[in-house]
This record gives C-alpha cells, structure tokens and sequence, in this order.
C-alpha cells in the first residue's frame, strides 16, 4: 500500500479511535446525565410529598379547632341559658366570668383557625405548584430516560463493532506506520493526523514551508510537522 493510502487509513483510523474515546466517555457521562434527571425528579417528588403532609397536617388541625369552637359555643350557649335561672349576685358573678373566658377562649380559637385557614390556602399553592412540575418532568423525561438506558444498554456493543473495525484498518497498515500513530495520538491529546490547512499545519497551525507542502502533496513517504510532530495528510485542496 503506498504511504498515501496509508495516511488515509490512519485518518480514519483516528475517526474510530475517536469515536472509541467518546464511547468510553459515555460511560460515565451517560449515567451521571440519568442521575441527574432522576434527582430532579426525586426533589419535586420530595417536594410534593412534604407539602401534601403539611397540608394534611393543617387540615387536621382547622378540623380540631373547629369542633373546639363548636364544643365552646355549645358550651357558651348552655351557660347564657343559665343565666335566666340567676337567683344570687354571686352566682351570677361566677357564670359572668365563666362565660367571659368562654368567649375569649372562642376567639383565640377563631384567630388560631384564621390563621391557619390562610396557611391551607398558601400550603394548596405549593402542593399544585410542586405536583405540576413533577407530573410536567415525569412526562417530559420519560422518553428521555428510556433513550439513555437504551443508549448505555448498546455501548458495549458499539465499542465491540468498532474495535473490529479498528483492528481491520490496522491489517491493511504497515505496523511501523500504525506504531508512529500510536505514539504520536497518545502525546498529543488523541489527534494524530491533520491535514494541511492554508500551507499550514492543520494541528498546531505552524505555517509550513513549501517544499516540505509538496513532500506532502505527493504521499511517497510519512511527514511531520517539525513544530508538533504530528502526521501531515494533503487533502486535495490547491486553494490551501
């Protein structure tokens, strides 16, 4: 195989090791992205749940002031009744004051249940508001979750796909070639190849000089950028 093909081979051979690399990464991205979703998902939840509680909470305790005030003003009914049957002032002294602490235990019940009517009402808003985003997230990310549980369920598969690939274009090279590749994608950060870009080189954009652009041209052997040290591919564009 000439060296020109090779080079092409070694340019997509760095499109696989790419791809390969952003499998791998996926590994780990792919279920953080999940975790983070259902995380979001889990604090509205919790959200919800809280407000439900203390709403339910609240309404049990308008309800027990209500039967408190109703048991009061039963009770303040009975005693006004009594009061016609009076014989003595100190009687009537004695249900004055009970009567009196009657009504002022009434209104404190009254200016308790007030209060916690308007705390139901502002408590209904944070459920409704709460429930609304769960439900609206659960629907939304439905589809969503199941894409990436689909997408990890197949990672391991691709990689198998493209390291066979991978292996295939490695036969057709000539193993000094593939070595050089090796040792040059793995010192500059997975990129290897680059093609020629404005005469200059298409990694580190150091401009090249001319007679090292037409080694280049003609593909007879394997040149280096003298800046970067990577691979230098001509990609057929005489505008460069």
């Amino acid at each position: 195989m000439l060296i020109k093909e090779e080079l092409e081979q070694l340019l997509e051979l760095q499109h696989i090791d790419d791809q390969l690399r952003e499998l791998e990464d996926s590994k780990v991205y792919l279920p953080d992205m999940i975790a983070n979703i259902e995380n979001d998902l889990a604090s509205w939840k919790k959200s919800y749940e809280e407000a439900q509680a203390k709403l339910d909470e609240l309404n049990r305790a308008r309800k027990h002031l209500e039967l408190e005030i109703e048991v009061d003003q039963s009770e303040l009914k009975k005693s006004q009744e009594q009061m016609k049957a009076i014989k003595t002032n100190k009687e009537y002294d004695a249900l004055t004051a009970q009567i009196a602490k009657m009504k002022e235990r009434i209104n404190e019940h009254e200016e308790k249940l007030l209060g916690v009517m308007e705390e139901i009402d502002q408590t209904n808003e944070e459920v409704k508001e709460s429930k609304d985003k769960y439900e609206e997230l659960s629907k939304s990310n439905k589809d969503v979750l199941e894409n990436l549980n689909k997408e990890i369920d197949s990672i391991e598969d691709k990689i198998r796909m493209k390291e066979e690939e991978r292996k295939s274009i490695k036969g057709r090279v000539n193993s000094r070639t593939v070595s050089h590749y090796e040792r040059v994608r793995k010192g500059k950060g997975g990129v290897a190849v680059v093609t020629v870009k404005k005469k200059s080189c298409g990694g580190c954009f150091k401009q090249l000089a001319p007679k090292m652009i037409q080694e280049v041209k003609k593909g007879e052997r394997l040149i280096t950028c003298d800046s970067c040290g990577r691979i230098l591919l001509w990609a057929g564009d005489e505008s460069q």
